[in-house]
């Protein structure tokens, strides 16, 4: 069975009210030149479904730091009456490197960020892909200290995080979790400490020529690694009812990332993202 479940209808115009916010957001990045490409189980859905996969319950999209940071200023300045942005920088308790782009007067809160104040509106999920160096000694310092501090900022914010474990490796790591809680709120440290310390080592090769870029905040280290050259220039796929931009070798990205992502996963491995509050509005 899947981690958790919608009702068909449900997942339906959930998933319709997502394709809608990707659609603008893709005519925003052609409107002002910005480059997005679609990452993870996204990537898998415009390849093997040409489209979302059937049970997810998101749509994920990558950006390097210089077109992310321009984007989040566009959509602040000029969209904000119809999307709300929401990351640390907006909300300092918000325990996650990505941004989520909500639409105003809906809500889509997950189970993990429950605890977590503030509007969270059905979402686009954004994720920032920085510069690493070439050299692989720099690049596995460089991401470690970024993917720790960006663990402990979870922690800061979630007592208890969605895990996709089971038994009793899934009480010890909750128990781990919910002392290193309430360790930070007793030392007061907040998110937003964490926040700027994953961040400065996330940027720490912003400015310097490098072959490749990473996503620095997965469950396990160094799986969102690309090579620059798989990726850019994007070009579009068939996704639903429009094209979407993707990785130029989107099929060695895939390749790279997962393996073999044509075979469809047993049903209890179909993770999706268990809703706290829905609300779809009008």
């Amino acid at each position: 069975m899947l981690y958790d479940t919608y009702d068909e209808t449900t997942l339906k115009k959930l998933q319709k009210i997502e394709l809608d916010i990707l659609k603008e957001f893709d005519e925003i990045c052609d409107k002002f030149n910005l480059e997005y490409f679609l990452c993870g189980g996204s990537a898998i859905g415009a390849v093997r479904h040409q489209g979302i996969i059937p049970w997810d319950d998101d749509i994920d999209v990558g950006m390097n730091r210089k077109d992310y940071d321009k984007f989040l200023e566009i959509a602040r300045q000029n969209y904000s009456d119809k999307y709300t942005v929401v990351n640390n920088e907006t909300n300092e308790m918000f325990p996650l490197m990505n941004t989520r782009w909500g639409l105003n007067g809906t809500t889509f809160k997950t189970k993990d960020l429950k605890d977590v104040p503030g509007e969270f509106g059905v979402f686009l999920d954004i994720f920032c892909f920085d510069n690493i160096p070439n050299d692989e000694a720099k690049m596995k310092k460089q991401g470690t200290a970024a993917w720790f501090y960006g663990k402990l900022l979870v922690l800061s914010g979630v007592p208890s995080p969605v895990l996709y474990i089971s038994g009793w490796k899934k009480s010890i790591v909750l128990f781990v979790s919910r002392c290193a809680h309430t360790a930070f709120k007793i030392f007061k440290l907040s998110p937003r400490f964490f926040y700027k310390k994953a961040k400065k080592y996330a940027v720490q090769y912003q400015n310097e020529d490098t072959d490749r870029m990473a996503y620095m905040f997965d469950p396990e280290r160094f799986t969102s690694i690309v090579y620059k050259k798989d990726i850019y220039p994007t070009k579009k796929m068939k996704f639903e009812s429009f094209e979407a931009r993707v990785p130029q070798k989107i099929e060695s990205y895939l390749t790279q990332r997962y393996g073999d992502y044509m075979t469809l996963p047993p049903e209890d491995k179909r993770h999706n993202h268990p809703p706290f509050q829905l609300n779809l509005g009008e």
